[in-house]
């Protein structure tokens, strides 16, 4: 399998995953509609945010400059190994 290099096909599955995080998001309100599952639905999207940003942008650019990694996987197996 060979990467995406459609921009409309990046954009159209940038999309859907908006739509996917919205629709879930709001099923899970309208499930218990209550300011606590609201604000705690935030913090969960903000905290995964902020791993995702800490996982491909802080280890490539801070942590280990001088290495690319396939996923976290590979990261963390040759984090560990060392």
């Amino acid at each position: 399998m060979t990467d995406i290099k459609s921009k409309s096909i990046l954009y159209l599955k940038a999309a859907l995953f908006l739509v996917i995080g919205g629709v879930s998001g709001a099923l899970l309100i309208l499930q218990n509609p209550t300011l606590q599952t609201a604000l705690l639905l935030g913090l969960v999207v903000w905290s995964f945010c902020r791993a995702y940003y800490f996982a491909f942008y802080v280890i490539e650019h801070y942590i280990d400059a001088h290495q690319r990694y396939a996923g976290l996987l590979d990261f963390a197996r040759r984090h560990f190994s060392r």
